[in-house]
């Protein structure tokens, strides 16, 4: 007899009466493991029940239960843990069902950083500079904006360390009255830690407080007779106040975020707009995977997934009730240590400002489908252009910057249907070559990107484009052709003859130069993929040249310490006419001698080290301090 090999329907009504009141995350598994659906619960009986009752659902949950095969729980202490494992698990397991937020785009934050003189700085990506990160902010102008009013207001550095430690007089930001030159030593350690901590309190939202302190210091001043120092406390006082009074909401500083939800048919925008401390930050957009999900479900995700990663405000305005907002709202409130209020239905500005941000979500949404629209048309041509059986799911394209030679990379960017993939971009640092020599670093980073994916079973691209002639282009095929790497177009990119944009000529497999000419919307997409992988490579090339020359091999030396090494840059007017001095000249210079002077030439040309000695290596107590 044969036994049918098809599972038993799973019963999720007994399943739901053996769980029990606690709050905790359900899993939902189809055929073969595969996930469908995580969700949260303040009580896992009764959310999981829900599914399985006699109560009319939408087709979209009619579908996704028809496949569910298992389900999983995991029990949590509280509304706060089930909602941060929940994203967690949305993010890790990108279940089939549930809406998922995608930004490819780091957040931008403010940063003061932890030092002796600290920075108050731009910054994006990954917090890895020790220091305290005010933010997010909803775009890189909301930040600089921020930035110039806090440099003007509380004059802290903005400057590198690598600029910081060499500079010899104040620069240019001194002279304007943005920053106390604390490089050249114009400034007290105290008062600048107490611009500092001022500096804090304002980004933190505490001008209230900033305030009040800061009248208390002038009054101070005032009554010692100082009142230099009490003008300039009064003047800084009102600029604060200023900037306090010129973005209210309703008459009081608030601290708020509003969101609305977009959609036409699967495609879905959600716009925020968000308000700190009364002044408006602007607005950012984002463009969730929706699976189907309506409005209200796809709102409410993006407010649990968004704000278990970033800091809620007090009160978040939402366009329309959402589901579970109760739950949400403990949640976020004992994540945040504060009560957090969600609220929907508003009166007042904020229903102004609730109409606000629908009107222009749903115009960013119409903008987005466009620009898609368009970005289907240019690869539909692209297609046609090249020959191709289908348009192409994955272009990938190269590029090599450098400048005469120096911090050679290579790039590499990744486009899709729905335009550039940014978190699959690669950069290349090339070591081992000839300085300036495209052919070999183009071929270098080939091979390692080829290689690495035929070992690890990577995803190839349908078209490799080749920034540069049929040199370049050469090289692309020889590796290719030696890790017996086949089904992919490749295909050159050689700027035309007058080296104007829409005038490139195409090398094709087969040996063919096309120009499609500026009106092609094939040749516009390459030139927006070249375009991007130029940036990307020029980005990359200016911080690893950067880096090199902010650690200067000076660095390596015995015997040079910071005060050295600035009187030698200071002295040479930079690394670069140091290493045009000879040995004798470089001994000219205050506090290094001759034997000094043999090993720095030594290092900089890459000459063999002269004996080391007490001379040698400074080895005096001028040399230990230096």
């Amino acid at each position: 007899m044969t036994q049918d090999p098809t599972p038993p329907p799973f019963d999720g009504k007994a399943f739901a009466r053996g769980l029990g009141s606690q709050p905790g995350v359900y899993r939902m598994y189809g055929k073969d493991d595969a996930i469908l659906y995580v969700g949260k619960a303040r009580v896992l009986k009764n959310r999981v029940g829900s599914y399985f009752n006699a109560t009319p659902k939408t087709t979209r949950t009619m579908a996704m239960l028809a496949q569910v095969q298992r389900m999983e729980v995991t029990v949590t202490r509280t509304d706060a843990e089930a909602l941060l494992l929940e994203n967690q698990l949305i993010k890790s397991l990108h279940p089939r069902y549930n809406v998922l937020l995608r930004d490819d785009k780091s957040y931008p934050y403010v940063l003061l950083t932890q030092e002796a003189w600290p920075r108050l700085a731009f910054h994006r990506g990954p917090k890895s500079i020790p220091g305290k990160y005010f933010g997010p902010y909803p775009s890189a102008a909301a930040v600089r904006e921020t930035l110039n009013s806090m440099h003007k207001l509380f004059k802290l550095r903005s400057c590198e360390d690598s600029v910081f430690r060499n500079r010899s007089r104040p620069c240019l930001q001194y002279q304007i009255g943005r920053c106390s030159a604390p490089c050249v030593g114009l400034v007290q350690a105290r008062e600048y830690a107490d611009a500092m901590r001022r500096a804090s309190l304002f980004l933190d939202g505490r001008s209230e407080e900033l305030g009040n302190e800061l009248t208390t210091s002038m009054e101070a001043a005032s009554t010692r007779l100082d009142f230099e120092e009490a003008a300039r406390l009064r003047d800084l006082i009102t600029t604060i106040r200023k900037l306090q009074a010129r973005q209210y909401v309703d008459g009081q500083a608030a601290d708020l975020d509003v969101l609305s939800v977009a959609m036409q048919g699967a495609s879905a925008c959600v716009l925020l707009l968000a308000f700190r401390d009364g002044r408006n930050l602007g607005t950012r957009a984002f463009f969730p995977k929706s699976n189907g999900a309506p409005p209200d479900e796809v709102l409410a995700a993006f407010v649990s997934q968004y704000y278990a990663e970033q800091t809620p405000p007090k009160e978040i305005v939402l366009d329309r009730d959402v589901p579970d907002r109760e739950l949400i709202e403990v949640a976020l409130s004992e994540a945040s240590g504060r009560k957090i209020q969600l609220k929907c239905n508003v009166r007042g500005d904020r229903a102004g400002y609730v109409d606000l941000v629908r009107r222009n979500a749903e115009l960013t949404l119409a903008t987005e489908l466009a620009t898609h629209a368009a970005q289907s048309a240019r690869a539909e041509a692209l297609r046609d252009l090249f020959g191709l059986t289908e348009v192409p799911k994955r272009i990938e394209c190269f590029d090599i910057s450098h400048t005469m030679g120096e911090a050679t990379v290579a790039s590499c960017v990744v486009f899709d249907s729905n335009g550039p993939v940014r978190s699959q971009y690669r950069r290349y640092n090339i070591a081992g070559i000839e300085p300036g020599d495209d052919y070999a670093a183009m071929h270098q980073a080939l091979e390692r990107r080829f290689k690495r994916a035929i070992e690890e079973g990577g995803v190839m691209p349908d078209v490799l484009l080749i920034d540069g002639g049929k040199g370049q282009l050469a090289q692309a095929n020889a590796v290719l052709g030696e890790l017996g790497v086949g089904g992919i177009v490749v295909v050159g990119v050689a700027k035309g003859v007058e080296r104007r944009a829409g005038h490139e000529t195409l090398l094709m497999p087969d040996g063919r130069e096309l120009r499609p000419g500026p009106e092609s919307p094939a040749l516009q997409l390459v030139q927006q993929v070249r375009d991007e992988a130029h940036r990307f490579a020029i980005t990359g090339h200016r911080g690893r040249r950067q880096k090199a020359r902010a650690s200067s091999r000076l660095e390596d030396i015995p015997g040079i310490g910071p005060r050295r090494r600035q009187s030698l840059l200071k002295h040479f007017g930079g690394l670069a006419g140091l290493k045009q001095a000879g040995a004798e000249e470089i001994a000219r210079v205050e506090g290094i001698n001759a034997a000094l002077a043999e090993r720095i030439y030594a290092t900089l040309h890459g000459l063999p080290m002269p004996a080391t000695g007490p001379a040698a290596t400074g080895n005096d107590e001028a040399g230990r301090n230096a």
